[in-house]
Order: C-alpha cells, then sequence, then structure tokens
C-alpha cells in the first residue's frame, strides 16, 4: 500500500460517503471502499450550479448530470435530442457549484454508439471542458468496448443497464427488466461485462428487486439502483422527482420515487403571493425601496 492509500484510509475526510467532509473530491477510490465496508450511499441529479450547491453542502456524494435534462431542464419528451454541448454546459455549472462531489457526466445518445473512438472523443470533451470526475453511458455488453477503451485512456466509467432511457424507442416504453429466465440471464450478463470492462460502478434502472440483488452480490463494483429494490449498494432519483417539482400526466408517479418535499406546490405558492403583492401594491414596500 502506497503512502497516498495510507493516509487517505486514516484520514475522517472520507471515511463515510454520504455526509462526510473534506476537502477533496469524492473518487472512484472512495466508491470503492464503501463497497468493501458495506456502506450504502445516495446519489441524485443535478443541473445547474444553485442545486449542485446544495446537494453538496448537504452531504450527497456522487452528483449526475444526466440527460434526464432533457425532460427536466430542456423540455423534450424524451432523453434522446440532448446534445453533448447541452450536457458539457450543464456539467461545467454543476462542477463550479460543488467542492467535494463526484461530478458524473452523461454521455448522450449519438456520442458513444458509433464505437469506441467517439465514445473516447466525447468523454475527453466533458472531462477537459466541464471537468467531471467520470462519465456515464448506457449499454451492456455491446458497451463493453467502449468502456474498456476510456478505462485504458484513464476515464472512470458508470455504466447503466436495465431500462436504458436513451433506448426508450426500441423498447416501446419503461417496462421494468429482468422479467422472464431469458431476460435476467442477459441483464446478468450485461452488469457482468461491464465490471469486467473496468466499469466502476453500474446503474439498475427498472429491474426487478430480485434480480438487482442477484446483480449486486455477484459484482465487486457497487450497483446504483433507481427503481430496483432495496439491496442496491447506492440509489439514485432525478432530483425535481425526489423533491416533488414534477407535475406527473394524470398524477401517475412511478411507484418507485418517494417525494422528499412539495417543492412545486411551495414555489407556486410563492410566486402567486409575489404576484397579489405586486397587483395590490403591497409589494415594494417603503423598506424595499431606496432613498
Amino acid at each position: 500500500m502506497t503512502q497516498q492509500d495510507q493516509a487517505a484510509r486514516k484520514s475522517p475526510e472520507q471515511s463515510v460517503l454520504y455526509g462526510g467532509k473534506g476537502s477533496r473530491r469524492v473518487t472512484v477510490r472512495d466508491i470503492a471502499r464503501a463497497k468493501e465496508r458495506g456502506e450504502k450511499w445516495p446519489m441524485l441529479t443535478a443541473y445547474d450550479a444553485l442545486t449542485a450547491s446544495v446537494f453538496d453542502e448537504a452531504g450527497i456524494p456522487v452528483l449526475l448530470v444526466g440527460d434526464s435534462m432533457g425532460n427536466v431542464a430542456l423540455g423534450y419528451d424524451s432523453t434522446v435530442p440532448v446534445t453533448l454541448d447541452q450536457i458539457t454546459m450543464l456539467s461545467a455549472a454543476v462542477v463550479r457549484g460543488t467542492r467535494r462531489a463526484m461530478i458524473v457526466g452523461d454521455l448522450p445518445f449519438g456520442s458513444y454508439q458509433e464505437g469506441p473512438v467517439q465514445a473516447l472523443r466525447s468523454a475527453t470533451r466533458l472531462m477537459k471542458d466541464a471537468g467531471v470526475g467520470a462519465v456515464k453511458l448506457e449499454g451492456g455488453e455491446r458497451s463493453a468496448d467502449q468502456i474498456r477503451l476510456l478505462v485504458d485512456a484513464g476515464i472512470p466509467v458508470m455504466a447503466h443497464v436495465g431500462l436504458t432511457p436513451q433506448s426508450v424507442n426500441a423498447f416501446g416504453g419503461h417496462p421494468v427488466q429482468g422479467r422472464g429466465e431469458e431476460a435476467a440471464h442477459q441483464l446478468l450478463r450485461d452488469a457482468k461485462a461491464v465490471q469486467d470492462a473496468g466499469a466502476f460502478a453500474v446503474v439498475l434502472e427498472l429491474v426487478t428487486a430480485e434480480l438487482a440483488a442477484e446483480v449486486t452480490r455477484s459484482l465487486h463494483i457497487p450497483t446504483v439502483g433507481i427503481g430496483a429494490g432495496a439491496e442496491c449498494d447506492a440509489q439514485v432519483l432525478v432530483w425535481t422527482d425526489m423533491a416533488g417539482m414534477t407535475d406527473w400526466p394524470g398524477g401517475r408517479k412511478p411507484r418507485f420515487i418517494k417525494e422528499y418535499a412539495r417543492l412545486r406546490e411551495a414555489l407556486g405558492d410563492a410566486a402567486r403571493a409575489f404576484g397579489d403583492d405586486v397587483v395590490t401594491g403591497v409589494y415594494p414596500a417603503p423598506e424595499h425601496s431606496f432613498r
């Protein structure tokens, strides 16, 4: 063990992932050690400096600048239209707004599917221009070559299997993955393929709880669940879902989402109170004006 490793193990800064304090960024080594300790940890999405700073101060150790920005911030119906330019710009903002969290930038649809060289070019841009600490890409066995080249080039990769939103048109919606023997075997092969290719963690999205637990036991890298049950090593949610900002069509909220606040309601109340004060002349009052 190197002196740096010994110092990192003794340092209280990253002794735990969630809520830990420190003067340096969380790294893939910290995440691997959390797996060894059996420590569970949270991950949230973030798309701007201000929100990211709140989550960083709250001790969230990993923030994902996800292509979910397409639905959340850019008004698209899916993640497919999101571009590398958009991911890069918002990833840079999240990096600037944080001090400790590892920032993972999503590789959007069309930025890595051509093959390993395209993936390396896209990931290199995210690392250099945005300053992210890792990238994420979708796909299991089909993306193993891309992952392997990125890792060989020194770029940490978080993989993503199960329901992969960039393939929503191929899936024909958002079905739960891993049901049936053949589907379960394929998902397990996908998870092992990305591990063997060098991914430091893998997201399991909309996977049956039993299968996600089996995958978690089978891998030495952490699993990050979203709609994948309680046995994953970590859990991730889109922050607007977590905070009660999302307006679900017909009120049909996915069952795996738990709302920890009602920010949409609170923000609407604040906007209406401001509007009422302006119309009635209550705001600005004398104390809000200059003399």
